[in-house]
């Protein structure tokens, strides 16, 4: 265990307390078992380096990596035996998802060892999800999201804005107490904000990492597919990219890339969990989750400048930005008469020159207006929606 060790000393150290991400006061850290999920590159690595080293230190925890040498003749279980007995007391697992038979070894270690805090983190939801089963009573799971508008502020500009709620939102109650014009920065973000490591001017490079990792490895490993169902993923994103957003012909894009209907609606879902596209539904009995696909975007802006370069349309990134930083707080439905639903809220979405006319006049519909600073009665400019985490 003395590499380990080595290892988590090195990290710590070179860990950075500043900035933390949303979900970082939000999670119950004594709670006896704790899974964090999320895309790739998203920052759960530094979250949980961050809670150890301004809360734990390296004598109460210990972090390892599932993918670390070690476990090539180490079993998991073993590892905790002998961290407990060594009067351990916070074991965290990073990656948990690359350790063959995760799920079983933390339930064992759930139950063998009930003093022990255990927290896990895994790059593909997917895999946490499959594996879940025998942990549902037992994991409190959290989910984590890329940057929002609001954390890019911070993390980049070291600009410090206040969370709104959407009732905040829509009665305009955004201050903003050192930025001028906000504008410039909201196109910033839009090109390379919503991962942390685009602060690094590496983007372009480390995203189209994400986007392969994701589509050769998590994908394929948690649904058993072989090599040429992965290329199949690959040119399923590409069509997806050169056309969201879209209401999905699911027969016509079947047949385009030579696979049933049925594993197109999985190809489809394994992607949304994956993070790499978002897929906004219409209502169906009031039951979240549960309605027809009505539209597929790409899940963030950053994916559209990435992926579909110059053949994107700026509508198209209007609604990306404003379904992907909404649909973290609430359920966002699509509009028979406008673009999205938020509760009994409706909002259109479109560029400064949207006009009323498009919306009902009900007290509760609302124009997003992108290219204007501030916003009037029910006019509410674009960016604001990034303030909601």
């Amino acid at each position: 265990m003395r590499s380990l060790y080595q290892k988590f000393e090195v990290l710590l150290q070179n860990t950075a307390a500043g900035f933390k991400r949303y979900l970082y006061d939000e999670i119950p850290w004594e709670s006896r078992m704790i899974g964090i999920v999320g895309s790739r590159g998203v920052g759960k690595t530094t979250m949980i380096l961050q809670y150890i080293k301004e809360n734990l230190g390296s004598k109460r925890a210990l972090y390892v990596s599932a993918d670390d040498m070690y476990f090539g003749e180490n079993r998991l279980v073993d590892l905790a035996d002998n961290f407990y007995k060594n009067a351990g007391e916070y074991l965290f697992i990073d990656e948990i998802h690359k350790y063959m038979d995760w799920s079983r070894e933390l339930k064992n270690i759930y139950d063998s060892y009930p003093d022990l805090k255990i927290v896990f983190t895994g790059s593909s939801v997917l895999d946490i999800l499959k594996g879940s089963s025998d942990l549902s009573r037992r994991a409190l799971i959290y989910h984590l999201q890329g940057l929002s508008f609001r954390e890019y502020l911070n993390f980049f500009h070291n600009k410090k804005v206040d969370v709104l709620s959407l009732e905040q939102i829509i009665n305009n109650e955004v201050k903003l107490k050192d930025i001028k014009h906000p504008l410039p920065l909201f196109n910033d973000y839009l090109q390379r904000g919503y991962y942390p490591f685009g602060i690094d001017n590496e983007l372009e490079i480390r995203l189209g990492q994400v986007v392969v990792q994701t589509l050769e490895i998590d994908i394929p490993q948690y649904a058993n597919m072989n090599v040429s169902t992965s290329r199949k993923l690959k040119r399923l994103l590409s069509i997806i990219s050169e056309s969201v957003p879209f209401k999905p012909n699911m027969s016509k894009i079947a047949e385009m890339i030579s696979v049933s209907r049925n594993s197109l609606d999985d190809y489809f879902a394994y992607m949304e969990k994956a993070g790499l596209i978002g897929q906004l539904r219409n209502e169906t009995s009031g039951i979240k989750g549960l309605g027809k696909v009505d539209k597929v975007y790409l899940d963030n802006t950053n994916l559209i400048y990435n992926l579909a370069g110059e053949r994107f349309s700026i509508g198209n990134i209007w609604e990306t930005f404003f379904l992907n930083q909404m649909s973290v707080r609430n359920e966002v439905i699509s509009s028979k008469n406008a673009d999205f639903v938020i509760r009994d809220f409706t909002f259109e979405v479109g560029g400064k020159s949207k006009q009323q006319k498009q919306i009902e006049q009900n007290g509760k519909s609302f124009i997003v207006k992108d290219n204007i600073e501030f916003g009037y009665l029910n006019v509410i400019p674009l960016w604001v929606f990034g303030l909601n985490y």
